[in-house]
């Protein structure tokens, strides 16, 4: 099972993720977590990330595509995957594509946790409140800035990803359990 889960920061992605890890048997990969990796294995792409990174530039889409594709061809992705924080742009998702048909595989689900940005605030501070690790964009200035980069950038991928018929839509609003459950009876259709 190879998956995307799509929605704005604060939508409960990395909570659903770690379920679905777990229920499923499959790998929840992290582009900041790959990069790192990349650059302590000191690769050839190991240490041209680490050069990126030194010169405070963004890694290239190019890059992070040939970081994740070594990284899918690994035996513990060989149930399936999550994709977390990849693709955020259309040119993004145009190069996973690329990238999965040619190693013969698609994707098998993107789903989207549709929530009102309005209460992500309350959320966010929520969490900021309550946990024990504060988070450093635990803080309305930060979620304003993240739901604008996410607005420009990654929201366009619901349009990509529904005119490919493969996005599938939950209440992001509702209690974990009652999202969990939703996006378990969406995965046993696929």
């Amino acid at each position: 099972m190879r998956l995307i889960l799509l929605g704005p920061p604060g939508a409960g992605k990395g909570t659903q993720a770690v379920r679905l890890v777990a229920a499923h048997g499959i790998v929840q990969l992290s582009t900041g977590d790959m990069l790192r990796a990349a650059v302590a294995s000191e690769t050839e792409v190991g240490l041209r990330v680490k050069d990126v990174l030194a010169h405070g530039e963004l890694v290239s889409d190019e890059l992070i595509c040939s970081i994740i594709s070594d990284r899918i061809d690994q035996a513990d992705c060989a149930k399936g995957f999550i994709l977390d924080g990849f693709p955020r742009t259309i040119a993004q998702a145009d190069a996973l594509g690329e990238l999965l048909e040619k190693k013969g595989q698609r994707l098998d689900a993107v789903v989207q946790l549709k929530v009102d940005e309005g209460i992500l605030l309350e959320r966010i501070e929520t969490r900021a409140r309550e946990s024990a690790e504060i988070r450093s964009d635990d803080n309305a200035e930060s979620l304003n800035k993240r739901l604008a980069v996410y607005n420009e950038q990654t929201a366009p991928l619901i349009k990509y990803y529904s005119e490919r018929n493969i996005l599938m839509s939950v209440d992001g609003m509702k209690s974990v359990d009652e999202v969990a459950s939703k996006i378990d009876t969406i995965l046993s259709t696929v």
